[in-house]
């Protein structure tokens, strides 16, 4: 069994607080196959509850998170009935299998980045 596992959190930056409540879906992509694996909104730390991916489910390959920004930011008051920016998606490739990834979010209402962290 592998030992990594993928993690993620959220920032909302013209808050400057974590982004509770932010739903989000994790995908496979093989070719061009899209899979669900699962879904999670963050906590009251920006954070998932739990690794969106571990154990036998945690394997090499091209994965995407699709953030519910829109949603998000309807909810604090930050946006409009038409966000700029609805679904973020972050499409990255998991290169080992043993390897911990992280995927955080920096989110605003009119822009967002992302890298690996640790």
């Amino acid at each position: 069994m592998a030992d990594g596992r993928l993690t993620t959190h959220v920032l909302d930056t013209a808050l400057g607080r974590p982004a509770a409540g932010l739903a989000l879906r994790l995908y496979r992509l093989d070719g061009g196959d899209r899979r669900l694996l699962g879904s999670a909104v963050t906590n009251t730390d920006g954070r998932t509850d739990g690794p969106l991916l571990e154990g036998e489910e945690f394997r090499v390959g091209a994965y995407e998170i699709e953030f519910e920004a829109g949603d998000y930011h309807r909810a604090v008051g930050a946006g409009a009935d038409r966000p700029f920016l609805d679904t973020v998606p972050v499409r990255f490739g998991i290169s080992e299998a043993g390897a911990s990834y992280h995927v955080p979010l920096l989110l605003s209402p009119f822009g967002y980045s992302t890298y690996r962290g640790s």
